[in-house]
């Protein structure tokens, strides 16, 4: 089993890794929209500091970023197998819907959605964690020579 933090991602704000692979299975921690200058997607003031937290935008950062933390796995998206979705609100579900149909589709990974009573920081709609199945490579035996 192996587990990574990536340079360059959002640092974890606990002591685990961004994912861990499991054999032929990788699974992704939960993931935000958080960039690795602690700033969010989707989450903006007006000029009177009205907070807007945009689920739509929140929530394509979000599978961007576990798209980016499967490529550090080698894989990508289309591995996914399983997703859970956490909604602050099941209001903002058609937003989140929306832009998740446009990464995956009725042939993509299974999925639950639920309603959480928040998450890690008020900014946050949405946190999504994947599971991934991308076999490891076989090692490849040297050739051997036919019979004569």
């Amino acid at each position: 089993m192996s587990s990574e933090v990536i340079a360059g991602r959002a640092r974890p704000r606990g002591k685990y890794p961004h994912y861990r692979r499991a054999g032929d299975f990788i699974f992704v921690s939960g993931t935000s929209s958080r960039r690795p200058d602690n700033t969010f997607a989707g989450a903006s003031a007006d000029a009177a500091g009205t907070m807007q937290l945009d689920i739509r935008e929140q929530t394509r950062a979000v599978i961007e970023n576990i798209r980016d933390v499967l490529k550090s796995a080698g894989a990508e998206l289309s591995d996914c197998v399983e997703v859970t979705s956490f909604l602050v609100d099941m209001g903002d579900f058609g937003g989140y819907n929306e832009v998740y149909g446009e990464f995956f589709d009725y042939d993509g990974p299974a999925r639950t959605t639920v309603a959480v009573h928040q998450l890690p920081h008020p900014h946050l709609r949405i946190e999504i964690k994947a599971v991934a199945y991308k076999p490891l490579a076989a090692p490849q035996s040297p050739a051997k020579p036919l019979p004569k």
